[in-house]
């Protein structure tokens, strides 16, 4: 019995998410190890026992992505894009050079005079610097762009002024006697300069294929997948109007679409009610095996269909969900696969009456209002009154004496409708009345027919009798 002072206002929230799942204390263990060892769980349970919360708290311990998926052009076979894997490393190498190929930054006065005239910085009659960006020289007057010599330059054109220069290419001796080529760029009021070697590294760099990054690094752990198409759970192709072509059309790697296995790799696929997957769980668990699985398109008619990747990584742990009833549409091979590398887990459905389970059940209460964010805490009474139904509902439901019920989504139901009530009418906190209230306005569809018409069956009848009645009406 909590103190007449108390509301979920004093309860702490755990900030772990599996301290934060109530009433499961085995399978919160075994989901500890299977985000440890990255296991596959399939959790077998009536509807709002917390499965979804148990895969959450899993991605929530896994760590973060290290690795990019990049889909490449094949310039000799473009229905057959590459795949590239990038490291967190790799990519920060690759940043490296890119930093580095882009030359060294100096002052115009450090460039040789007749590169200084030609990019706007030195007057070529008083031979003083300035700025790039001012027309006239500030000692002279003369106009720094008025006749300057092209030679072996690249130039670029800007409307109403007269040719404006940004590169200049020349060549310079080296200690060995060997000439080397030397860009130098305007770059604001400061010149970059590209050598031969920095010019080598960029254009490695940019003749590296054309890619689409499909799987970034910036990625939840947790992909849901609950009653995904064959399509949304494997991948495809989009269809180009123009067949990919050349000049018009879209290039096939720019079509790729990952599926939820692909998006999943490193983290968790969450799939509720798995069964509902039909044929579709055969691809899931060669993709569980294999972890890599081929993108290809999957509509005959579209441009895609002959658009194949092959060795797309995916590399999941599988959360599965099932009630117990839809056991037998599980393909075996596939529970073979998660039992291979992961666990069964049936949750528990209700937990013994004693008061360290009624704080954990409270604890449930103060999480619901703080995750709604819209409805007062609630005092005392309310909590009791809670509890109470708890308790009713593990007789009712599960024929437990002395249990409080841990389908707690019904329970979730009943707090956010008392907290509805307490808001509406201005209450600073709910109390037990509104939560009365809200047990007699929350009862199912079938509870209501039977306070009214005595049985669903009888509801029916009535119905049945009145549509007859009108029917005979129409035709009088």
């Amino acid at each position: 019995m909590v103190g007449k002072e108390f509301s979920t206002v004093d309860v702490k929230i755990p900030s772990d998410p599996l301290e934060q799942v109530i009433g499961q204390q085995e399978a919160v263990k075994i989901a500890k190890m299977a985000a440890s060892q990255k296991r596959h769980l399939l959790l077998v349970a009536p509807p709002g026992t917390g499965k979804s919360m148990l895969a959450q708290a899993i991605a929530f311990h896994l760590p973060k992505p290290t690795e990019e998926i990049s889909v490449l052009h094949n310039p000799e076979a473009p229905e057959r894009p590459f795949v590239e894997v990038r490291t967190l490393a790799l990519v920060k190498k690759e940043e490296k050079m890119l930093e580095e190929a882009r030359g060294k930054l100096v002052s115009a006065s450090e460039v040789p005079a007749f590169v200084a005239e030609r990019l706007g910085f030195r007057c070529r009659r008083c031979g003083k610097l300035s700025k790039a960006g001012e027309r006239g020289c500030p000692g002279c007057g003369a106009d720094k762009r008025g006749d300057q010599v092209l030679g072996n330059i690249l130039t670029e054109y800007l409307p109403g002024e007269k040719t404006r220069l940004s590169h200049v290419h020349t060549t310079r001796l080296m200690e060995d006697g060997k000439e080397e080529v030397v860009v130098y760029e305007r770059a604001g009021e400061n010149v970059r300069v590209l050598d031969q070697k920095t010019l080598e590294k960029l254009d490695a760099i940019q003749r590296k294929k054309p890619r689409k990054v499909i799987v970034p690094f910036q990625r939840k752990n947790l992909v849901v997948a609950t009653g995904a198409s064959e399509t949304e759970l494997l991948g495809d192709v989009r269809h180009d109007p123009y067949g990919g072509h050349q000049q018009v059309g879209t290039p096939p790697y720019m079509r790729v679409v990952p599926g939820s296995i692909h998006e999943a790799h490193e983290g968790v696929l969450f799939i509720d009610e798995l069964s509902a997957l039909q044929y579709v769980q055969r691809f899931l668990f060669t993709a569980m095996q294999e972890k890599k699985y081929p993108i290809v398109g999957h509509n005959p008619q579209s441009a895609g269909a002959s658009v194949r990747v092959d060795d797309v990584p995916c590399d999941f742990v599988l959360i599965a969900a099932s009630n117990i009833n839809d056991l037998p549409h599980i393909l075996p091979p596939l529970r073979s696969r998660i039992v291979g590398n992961g666990y069964e887990v049936l949750l528990d459905t209700w937990m013994p009456d004693t008061p360290e389970n009624r704080a954990q059940l409270t604890q449930f209460i103060a999480q619901e209002i703080r995750k709604d964010g819209k409805i007062p805490h609630a005092d005392a009474s309310a909590v009791e009154e809670i509890l109470a139904l708890a308790k009713k509902r593990a007789k009712d439901w599960d024929g437990q004496d002395n249990a409080l019920t841990l389908k707690l989504r019904e329970l979730s139901g009943i707090i956010r409708l008392a907290g509805d009530l307490a808001h509406l009418q201005g209450g600073r906190l709910i109390n037990a009345d509104d939560v009365r209230a809200a047990i007699k306005r929350g009862r199912n569809i079938e509870e209501q027919l039977q306070e009214k018409y005595g049985s669903v069956w009888k509801a029916g009848a009535s119905e049945f009798a009145r549509e007859k009645k009108t029917e005979q009406k129409e035709v009088g």
